[in-house]
């Protein structure tokens, strides 16, 4: 009997931390510095680099990767995807090819081909919603580049760096979206300072 106890008492213990490493915890967003780096100012009119024009707008079509929609293509499919519990980060990524940034001592707007504006504050850590989509956002400065992250609630994490490179003419973006430490999405876009 003690034999038998023992093995059982093996096999619930195995199950017990099977069931807990299964329910890891949530990834969460480490608050960004507010301060803005001396000398640093992405303010500008700025234009897609011609070479990347036709790649700008990057589509894939599963629903594990990335899905570029338009703001009313989102809001459309965001009912769907909050019941159906998909991933939901990629609504808060927005495109264009013509930007106008101005930068303040507490914040960046972003002009994403004149239609559509995101408002960032340095230091930020808040909820942020598009339609029903939730999601917890941070922004704020690493070294000399702009970082936001966003993380929904299927732990998915839209990353986002803005720098400036050749004596303050080009503006980089890059972009990623991961999972869990999977990265399903990676892209950059150069703009040239108009």
């Amino acid at each position: 009997m003690t034999d038998s106890f023992s093995r059982l008492l093996t096999i619930i213990t195995l199950f017990g931390f099977l069931v807990v490493a299964g329910c890891g915890s949530k990834p969460t967003l480490v608050t960004k510095n507010p301060a803005v780096p001396a000398g640093v100012d992405l303010s500008g009119n700025w234009e897609l680099r011609g070479d990347a024009r036709e790649s700008g707008r990057p589509n894939a079509g599963s629903d594990e990767s990335l899905i570029v929609l338009s703001r009313n293509q989102r809001e459309q499919r965001t009912s769907q995807q909050r019941r159906s519990g998909g991933v939901s980060a990629h609504v808060f990524l927005e495109f264009g090819t013509q930007l106008k940034v101005t930068q303040t001592h507490y914040g960046l707007f972003i002009s994403y081909d004149r239609s559509v504006v995101e408002e960032y504050s340095f230091g930020e850590n808040r909820e942020v919603t598009i339609g029903p989509i939730e999601a917890r956002r941070v922004s704020g400065w690493d070294a000399d580049a702009f970082v936001v992250e966003t993380l929904d609630d299927s732990s998915t994490t839209l990353f986002e760096t803005w720098r400036l490179t050749d004596n303050d003419a080009v503006l980089v973006r890059d972009i990623r979206i991961s999972q869990n430490e999977k990265v399903s999405f990676e892209h950059q876009q150069v703009f040239d300072r108009q």
